[in-house]
């Protein structure tokens, strides 16, 4: 692996353990939003195919990619539910 390669795994993996850590104070007291979810899963997934991180960095990640997963299984849920109301809702067009 070249020293270029090397180092944007190493931001990746910043980014992505620093985000983890500001995202695990954000569901103690607040919620993430989809977008905010979604993105941060996008950065634990480069970290974890990138690897160069120890055995414990990844369970840490692959649990936080978790946890990311069904924060965005919710809100897709919700807007499933809330475009069903909507269609139920609507006059027929006959």
């Amino acid at each position: 692996m070249d020293e270029q390669a090397s180092s944007r795994g190493a931001e990746t993996r910043g980014a992505a353990t620093g985000r983890a850590a500001d995202a695990s104070a954000a569901t103690d007291g607040q919620a993430l939003s989809y977008e905010q979810a979604r993105d941060e899963l996008a950065d634990v997934v480069r970290a974890l195919e990138t690897g160069g991180v120890t055995l414990e960095e990844s369970l840490a990640l692959w649990e936080r990619g978790e946890q990311l997963a069904r924060i965005c299984e919710q809100w897709l849920e919700g807007a499933r539910t809330r475009l069903r109301a909507v269609v139920e809702a609507a006059p027929s067009a006959d």
